[in-house]
């Protein structure tokens, strides 16, 4: 039995299903998590989603800003534009299947045997377990709820950017959904900064990489993310470990196989490429 971890797949599906193959993959027996992002700018994101849902209780996934913004779309509230490359995926006849297989899935992975945690951008280091753990649910229970439409029409803004436990409704929800899928940067003080997008080298101060603050959950638990591509999987502490590395802008996909650290890497299989945000 192996533990694989894979980066954002971003509907690059030759790509998942190579490096799949490369670390010998077999569901009757292993586990694949995914660090979310699995729709949105490559070429097959209707086949990834078919695939994953297909997996069942093998595949443990988190849901991306990208995933959110998929929903967005089917609900009305976002705009379906040429360069996502989702309209195969919104036309399919399987489509409603799929979308409503997808808002079921979670935001936040844990695993207490193994000490891993999962966010598709990370865990605010203004959280602790049992916060994260909490504020993933009233997310995830919004979403599989009739009423998500709502959520999703809200979750757009970059306020609240500081936690406060007396946070409530869609403020509480939003800072939940910021933290857990569209988060690099932190001011020192572990509130949030949702604007900067580049390198750590070029970031101005004081902003800081979220996992440089080491929050409560980072002493505990080792933490898996995806999201952010132009870190190239590199620059994490100990125990943090970032598998985006940008396969649908020209990169590659990365998996990492848990039980022995070994790490798999499948090239982008694409010949033209967008630019990543």
């Amino acid at each position: 039995m192996a533990t694989l971890l894979v980066g954002d797949v971003h509907g690059c599906f030759n790509e998942l299903q190579s490096v799949l193959a490369q670390a010998d993959f077999n569901p009757q027996k292993d586990t694949l998590w995914l660090t979310g992002d699995l729709v949105a700018r490559g070429p097959d994101s209707l086949e990834v989603l078919r695939y994953v849902c297909s997996l069942g209780d093998s595949a443990r996934l988190v849901l991306g800003n990208h995933d959110l913004h998929l929903l967005a779309i089917y609900a009305g509230i976002s705009r379906n534009k040429p360069k996502d490359n989702l309209t195969p995926l919104l036309e399919a006849p399987d489509c409603d299947t799929l979308i409503n297989w997808l808002r079921r899935q979670p935001v936040l992975q844990v695993d207490e045997e193994q000490k891993i945690i999962m966010g598709h951008a990370g865990i605010s280091p203004q959280w602790d377990l049992a916060t994260a753990k909490r504020c993933a649910r009233e997310v995830e229970a919004i979403l599989s709820s009739d009423s998500y439409p709502l959520f999703l029409d809200a979750m757009y803004g970059d306020l609240p950017n500081c936690w406060n436990d007396d946070l409530s409704g869609l403020p509480r929800l939003r800072y939940s959904t910021n933290a857990l899928t569209r988060m690099r940067y932190c001011y020192p003080n572990g509130c949030l900064d949702m604007i900067c997008k580049d390198i750590p080298q070029k970031a101005p101060a004081p902003l800081k990489p979220w996992f440089s603050l080491n929050g409560p959950v980072a002493q505990e638990f080792s933490i898996v993310f995806g999201h952010w591509a132009s870190l190239e999987g590199e620059g994490t502490p100990e125990g943090v470990y970032a598998l985006d590395t940008g396969c649908c802008w020209g990169g590659q996909l990365t998996l990492l196989r848990w039980e022995d650290k070994r790490y798999f890497y499948q090239p982008s299989l694409a010949q033209e490429h967008a630019d990543p945000i």
